[in-house]
């Protein structure tokens, strides 16, 4: 296997690697405030865009509507959002924070920060932008091949 091979396949185990144990890592960081990572996610998404219909949070945040769908469920039923009508479009569904997502957002972003020093530690700020950019860039490389269609065409 030559060089850049050998160093393509390294640099895709790795990031695979470092984005399963930091969701590891940050479920049971979680674990004692009774949320997982997941609901975390869409409580912290929700609470920067408050009221935004179900839909578009699904497709914001690149999850399918049902499996969305059931994270609001859990936490609707655990108190942290409602769903509420819209004013204009009774069929759609609008997702709002409740006092009690807040407090809990309050409570975690300390452990959500302390986490990510942790995770941090070592790292210069210049290395963390540099790969910052780069992983921003992979990512927008990706999101490119992914919109082009058999034809060649954008499908944006």
């Amino acid at each position: 296997m030559n060089d850049t091979r050998s160093w393509d396949l390294r640099l895709g185990y790795l990031i695979h690697d470092v984005s399963r144990l930091r969701r590891v890592s940050f479920d049971r960081e979680l674990a004692p405030l009774g949320i997982t990572r997941s609901q975390w996610w869409v409580l912290a998404f929700i609470s920067r865009n408050d009221g935004l219909p179900q839909t578009k949070l699904a497709k914001d945040l690149d999850v399918g509507k049902v499996a969305l769908g059931s994270l609001i469920d859990r936490l609707q039923s655990s108190g942290f959002v409602e769903r509420r009508n819209d004013d204009k479009d009774r069929r759609v569904k609008r997702i709002f924070l409740t006092d009690k997502a807040r407090t809990l957002i309050d409570k975690i972003r300390p452990v959500t920060d302390s986490f990510n020093d942790r995770l941090r530690e070592g790292i210069s700020q210049e290395d963390l932008e540099i790969t910052s950019k780069s992983l921003y860039r992979m990512k927008n490389n990706l999101i490119e091949l992914g919109a082009v269609d058999d034809n060649g065409s954008n499908e944006l």
